[in-house]
Protein backbone atom coordinates (compact mmCIF):
# COMPACT_ATOMS: atom_id res chain seq x y z
CA UNK A 1 0.00 0.00 0.00
CA UNK A 2 1.34 3.46 -1.11
CA UNK A 3 2.22 5.94 1.64
CA UNK A 4 0.23 8.84 1.63
CA UNK A 5 2.85 11.09 3.28
CA UNK A 6 5.47 9.40 0.40
CA UNK A 7 2.65 10.78 -2.32
CA UNK A 8 2.00 13.99 -0.68
CA UNK A 9 5.59 14.63 -0.06
CA UNK A 10 6.15 14.03 -4.29
CA UNK A 11 3.26 15.89 -5.04
CA UNK A 12 4.05 18.91 -2.87
CA UNK A 13 7.79 19.45 -4.08
CA UNK A 14 6.84 19.15 -8.06
CA UNK A 15 4.92 21.74 -7.73
CA UNK A 16 2.40 23.32 -10.00
CA UNK A 17 3.69 21.95 -12.70
CA UNK A 18 1.90 18.62 -11.62
CA UNK A 19 3.47 14.88 -11.84
CA UNK A 20 2.00 12.05 -13.96
CA UNK A 21 0.73 9.11 -12.58
CA UNK A 22 3.45 6.85 -14.36
CA UNK A 23 6.28 8.55 -12.54
CA UNK A 24 4.09 8.61 -9.49
CA UNK A 25 4.07 4.63 -10.05
CA UNK A 26 7.60 4.06 -11.07
CA UNK A 27 8.72 6.00 -7.75
CA UNK A 28 6.70 4.74 -5.10
CA UNK A 29 7.09 1.08 -6.88
CA UNK A 30 3.69 0.66 -6.94
CA UNK A 31 1.06 -0.30 -10.05
CA UNK A 32 -0.84 2.59 -11.37
CA UNK A 33 -3.89 1.51 -10.09
CA UNK A 34 -2.96 1.37 -6.77
CA UNK A 35 -1.20 4.75 -6.64
CA UNK A 36 -4.65 6.20 -8.12
CA UNK A 37 -7.15 5.29 -5.86
CA UNK A 38 -4.19 6.55 -3.17
CA UNK A 39 -4.65 9.59 -4.98
CA UNK A 40 -8.56 9.53 -4.53
CA UNK A 41 -8.27 8.49 -0.79
CA UNK A 42 -5.94 10.93 0.11
CA UNK A 43 -7.87 13.59 -1.80
CA UNK A 44 -11.02 12.65 -0.39
CA UNK A 45 -8.76 13.38 3.48
CA UNK A 46 -7.97 16.62 2.53
CA UNK A 47 -11.36 17.28 1.22
CA UNK A 48 -12.73 16.05 4.89
CA UNK A 49 -10.34 17.76 6.86
CA UNK A 50 -11.54 21.65 7.95
CA UNK A 51 -7.45 21.88 9.01
CA UNK A 52 -5.69 20.69 5.92
CA UNK A 53 -5.65 23.65 3.24
CA UNK A 54 -4.96 21.43 0.15
CA UNK A 55 -6.90 19.52 -2.48
CA UNK A 56 -5.42 17.63 -5.07
CA UNK A 57 -6.34 18.40 -9.17
CA UNK A 58 -5.90 16.64 -11.81
CA UNK A 59 -4.93 18.87 -14.80
CA UNK A 60 -4.60 16.93 -17.73
CA UNK A 61 -2.57 13.57 -17.22
CA UNK A 62 -0.59 15.62 -13.88
CA UNK A 63 -1.87 15.92 -10.64
CA UNK A 64 -0.97 18.95 -8.95
CA UNK A 65 -1.22 19.80 -5.12
CA UNK A 66 -2.92 23.17 -4.84
CA UNK A 67 -5.10 25.12 -2.43
CA UNK A 68 -8.60 25.08 -1.57
CA UNK A 69 -10.95 27.29 -2.95
CA UNK A 70 -12.01 29.04 0.10
CA UNK A 71 -8.33 30.53 0.64
CA UNK A 72 -7.97 31.78 -2.97
CA UNK A 73 -8.66 34.98 -1.16
CA UNK A 74 -6.26 35.18 1.08
CA UNK A 75 -3.44 34.40 -1.32
CA UNK A 76 -4.55 36.66 -4.00
CA UNK A 77 -4.28 39.32 -0.80
CA UNK A 78 -0.83 38.11 -0.41
CA UNK A 79 0.51 37.99 -4.00
CA UNK A 80 -0.87 41.52 -3.88
CA UNK A 81 0.50 42.63 -0.77
CA UNK A 82 3.47 45.28 -1.13
CA UNK A 83 5.25 42.54 1.84
CA UNK A 84 5.42 40.18 -0.74
CA UNK A 85 6.84 41.51 -3.38
CA UNK A 86 10.40 41.44 -2.06
CA UNK A 87 12.45 38.63 -3.48
CA UNK A 88 15.30 36.24 -2.28
CA UNK A 89 18.45 35.48 -4.18
CA UNK A 90 16.92 32.60 -4.99
CA UNK A 91 13.69 33.78 -6.99
CA UNK A 92 16.05 36.84 -8.32
CA UNK A 93 18.69 34.28 -9.65
CA UNK A 94 15.76 31.93 -10.94
CA UNK A 95 14.28 35.36 -12.68
CA UNK A 96 17.82 36.02 -14.08
CA UNK A 97 18.17 32.39 -15.68
CA UNK A 98 14.21 32.76 -17.35
CA UNK A 99 15.08 36.11 -18.84
CA UNK A 100 18.36 34.69 -20.52
CA UNK A 101 17.35 31.46 -21.19
CA UNK A 102 13.68 31.76 -21.73
CA UNK A 103 11.74 29.20 -23.10
CA UNK A 104 12.77 27.45 -20.28
CA UNK A 105 11.77 24.54 -17.95
CA UNK A 106 11.43 23.97 -14.28
CA UNK A 107 14.45 21.00 -14.76
CA UNK A 108 16.56 23.06 -16.99
CA UNK A 109 16.55 25.51 -14.16
CA UNK A 110 17.41 23.59 -12.03
CA UNK A 111 20.18 21.99 -13.73
CA UNK A 112 21.67 25.26 -14.01
CA UNK A 113 21.10 26.62 -9.90
CA UNK A 114 22.04 22.96 -8.90
CA UNK A 115 18.92 23.20 -6.40
CA UNK A 116 15.03 22.88 -6.54
CA UNK A 117 13.28 25.93 -7.46
CA UNK A 118 9.30 25.29 -7.77
CA UNK A 119 9.24 27.80 -4.60
CA UNK A 120 10.88 30.44 -6.51
CA UNK A 121 8.82 29.97 -9.88
CA UNK A 122 5.16 30.12 -8.00
CA UNK A 123 6.55 33.28 -6.58
CA UNK A 124 7.58 34.95 -9.92
CA UNK A 125 4.31 33.70 -11.48
CA UNK A 126 1.92 35.53 -8.58
CA UNK A 127 4.17 38.44 -9.13
CA UNK A 128 3.41 38.13 -12.91
CA UNK A 129 7.37 38.68 -13.91
CA UNK A 130 6.97 35.06 -15.48
CA UNK A 131 4.24 33.14 -16.96
CA UNK A 132 3.68 29.99 -19.10
CA UNK A 133 5.12 29.91 -22.69
CA UNK A 134 3.63 26.45 -23.48
CA UNK A 135 4.82 22.97 -23.27
CA UNK A 136 8.02 21.00 -24.44
CA UNK A 137 6.94 18.05 -27.01
CA UNK A 138 7.53 14.44 -25.57
CA UNK A 139 7.02 12.81 -22.15
CA UNK A 140 6.13 14.63 -19.46
CA UNK A 141 5.31 18.04 -21.63
CA UNK A 142 7.19 20.00 -19.31
CA UNK A 143 6.10 23.34 -18.69
CA UNK A 144 8.12 26.44 -20.62
CA UNK A 145 8.45 29.27 -18.82
CA UNK A 146 9.60 33.20 -20.05
CA UNK A 147 9.26 36.67 -18.97
CA UNK A 148 6.14 38.86 -18.73
CA UNK A 149 5.16 42.19 -20.42
CA UNK A 150 5.20 43.14 -16.65
CA UNK A 151 8.66 42.30 -16.52
CA UNK A 152 9.74 44.14 -19.53
CA UNK A 153 8.13 47.64 -17.96
CA UNK A 154 9.28 46.54 -14.18
CA UNK A 155 12.80 46.78 -15.06
CA UNK A 156 12.63 49.74 -18.14
CA UNK A 157 13.53 47.45 -21.35
CA UNK A 158 12.22 47.40 -24.34
CA UNK A 159 13.42 44.19 -25.63
CA UNK A 160 15.57 41.33 -24.61
CA UNK A 161 18.32 42.66 -26.23
CA UNK A 162 18.68 45.30 -23.55
CA UNK A 163 19.61 43.02 -21.02
CA UNK A 164 23.25 43.19 -19.73
CA UNK A 165 25.97 41.47 -21.42
CA UNK A 166 26.02 37.96 -19.91
CA UNK A 167 29.82 37.92 -21.09
CA UNK A 168 30.14 41.29 -19.66
CA UNK A 169 29.01 39.75 -16.65
CA UNK A 170 31.15 36.85 -15.99
CA UNK A 171 34.09 38.66 -16.74
CA UNK A 172 32.97 40.97 -14.03
CA UNK A 173 32.58 37.98 -11.56
CA UNK A 174 35.89 36.48 -12.56
CA UNK A 175 37.74 40.10 -11.55
CA UNK A 176 35.66 40.08 -8.23
CA UNK A 177 34.23 42.93 -9.32
CA UNK A 178 30.56 43.64 -7.99
CA UNK A 179 27.72 43.35 -10.98
CA UNK A 180 24.19 44.65 -10.02
CA UNK A 181 22.24 42.96 -12.58
CA UNK A 182 19.38 46.07 -12.45
CA UNK A 183 21.57 48.57 -11.73
CA UNK A 184 20.06 48.99 -7.90
CA UNK A 185 17.15 50.39 -9.98
CA UNK A 186 14.36 48.84 -8.04
CA UNK A 187 15.29 48.65 -4.02
CA UNK A 188 12.39 46.97 -3.18
CA UNK A 189 13.56 43.93 -4.74
CA UNK A 190 15.99 42.44 -2.25
CA UNK A 191 17.41 39.09 -0.87
CA UNK A 192 14.90 37.91 1.87
CA UNK A 193 16.15 34.00 1.82
CA UNK A 194 13.99 31.90 0.57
Amino acid sequence: MTSYRELEALLFIVGQEGIGIEELSYLLKEPTAAIFEAIQLLNQHFQRDEQSPYVILEMGNQFVLSTKKELAPLLKEYAQSPLSAKLSQAALETLAIIAYKQPITRVEIETIRGVKTSGSIQKLIALQLIQEMGRVEGPGRAILYGTTNYFMNYFGLKSLKELPDIEQMTADLADDRPFDLFDGTHSELTDEGE
